[in-house]
């Protein structure tokens, strides 16, 4: 059963880090690019980032390019998104998600073939 399973979210203040992790299962690494997604209060989902699949080629959004960086560890099959220098504006709720046969020039939701339940980061002094 394929599973994607969110953590790290919480409560931080401005300017401060946090680093969430994306633990997948349920099928192949090297079919599936992982994405993450993020929905404020009141607005529309967006892609944040995304890492792909064989090689790893990454993208950033340019709203948190210079901030947030993603990563994976293949002996546990995670996907980290590092986010440091959070802002207000960074609260939501963050999804990772997988999206098959996909090279990472973007992190488009209408290629997202599985999605995880979420965690909840606040930014907030």
């Amino acid at each position: 059963q394929l599973q994607l399973v969110e953590s790290g979210g919480g409560l931080v203040q401005p300017g401060g880090s946090l680093r969430l992790s994306c633990a997948h299962s349920g099928f192949r690494r090297d079919l599936y690019s992982i994405g993450w997604f993020r929905q404020a209060p009141g607005k529309e989902r967006e892609g944040v980032s995304c890492l792909g699949s064989g090689l790893g080629n990454a993208y950033i959004a340019d709203s948190v390019k210079g901030r947030f960086t993603v990563s994976r560890d293949n002996v546990k099959n995670t996907v980290y998104l590092q986010m440091n220098s959070l802002k207000l504006e960074d609260t939501g709720i963050y999804y990772c998600a997988a999206l098959k046969d996909y090279y990472c020039s973007n992190v488009p939701q209408d290629r997202v073939s599985y999605w995880g339940k979420g965690t909840l980061v606040t930014v907030s002094s």
